[in-house]
């Protein structure tokens, strides 16, 4: 993001920034095969970066402002052991993901809405292909600094590409995020976002309270906001409650969560008579709460994003032609 423009001056000027929802599900909606995969979305940067740059123009025309890259279970480690590449080509993979947005941005050229691309960095655990980025298990065996090696490849590409600012989305440990808040300051040129996955009313999903992990968030001068993402929407309100004390005059909430249906590892989302359904009504809640940035994650697609958008902002017109 450019250093002349705050991320408050953006809300001031135009009320909460609206976040995309779920690439892999619209991407999944226009046909894509990716349960499963090790790579995730990733994949299609190199097999199909059409169908990416699609997905993004469709949240685009549903009314967001931020749309995030294809990146999130990428990694110069992944690509080099699932799709034979080179450590050069893997960062090229990488980069591309920023590329595809950006060309996607300059395609719907709205003219009055200012895009924003975010790099979306995901956490070790989504590499591991396991699961353990809803627990944050593998943090307990590895120390910061080698959390800081495995992120710091990924953070360069994105960074080198042009990415308006960096999304670490879905940090599961209180340890990673210590990682990446000292890896930051690697970048100074960067802003970023940090976002926890939660789980539930108090806690982040290694088992930390979310108070501790918005404490350790609030270290950084870099981070733009500090929340959570791909949590039930009926524990948002609940833990930025929590913390509304300790967050900096500098950091405003970022909040995107999924559905409300759970993730089973065996055989995916699942819904349950506890399921809270997508309620964008909730959004109000959040801005009160001093959410600058909203979106959705998981099973999120582009007509949510639009409902949400109608909900806080009015409805998206039509980009020029």
């Amino acid at each position: 993001m450019s250093s002349t423009v705050s991320l408050k001056q953006l809300v001031n000027d135009n009320g909460p920034l609206i976040l995309d929802g779920g690439l892999a599900t619209e991407l999944e909606a226009q046909g894509a095969k990716l349960q499963g995969d090790p790579l995730w979305s990733a994949r299609l940067l190199q097999t199909d970066p059409q169908a990416i740059k699609d997905a993004h123009y469709s949240f685009l025309l549903s009314g967001a402002d931020v749309i995030t890259t294809a990146t999130y279970q990428a990694s110069i480690s992944g690509f080099i052991e699932h799709l034979d590449v080179s450590s050069e080509g893997a960062r090229e993979l990488l980069m591309s993901g920023v590329h595809l947005a950006k060309e996607t941005v300059t395609r719907f050229d709205c003219g009055h809405r200012r895009l924003l691309v975010a790099g979306s960095v995901g956490p070790y655990g989504a590499f591991l292909h396991d699961g353990s980025e809803y627990t944050g298990a593998y943090a307990q065996e590895m120390s910061v600094e080698e959390l800081k090696v495995w992120h710091r490849p990924q953070i360069d590409s994105l960074a080198a590409a042009g990415a308006d600012l960096i999304a670490f989305e879905t940090i599961p440990s209180i340890k990673e995020a210590e990682a990446l808040v000292e890896l930051l300051r690697e970048f100074p040129d960067c802003k970023a976002w940090l976002s926890f996955s939660c789980k539930d009313g108090k806690c982040i999903s290694d088992g930390s309270l979310f108070t501790d992990a918005v404490q350790v968030s609030s270290r950084s001068t870099q981070l733009l906001a500090v929340g959570v993402n791909c949590c039930s929407p009926d524990v948002v309100e609940p833990l930025l409650d929590s913390a509304r004390t300790l967050l900096s005059p500098d950091l405003s909430w970022v909040v995107y969560p999924n559905s409300g249906e759970e993730w089973d590892t065996e055989r995916g989302w699942k819904t349950s008579e506890k399921t809270s359904a997508w309620r964008p009504e909730l959004s109000d809640t959040w801005v009160k709460q001093g959410a600058a940035l909203i979106g959705g994650c998981c099973r999120v697609g582009p007509a949510q994003v639009a409902e949400l958008r109608s909900k806080l902002k009015g409805s998206c017109t039509s980009p020029a032609s």
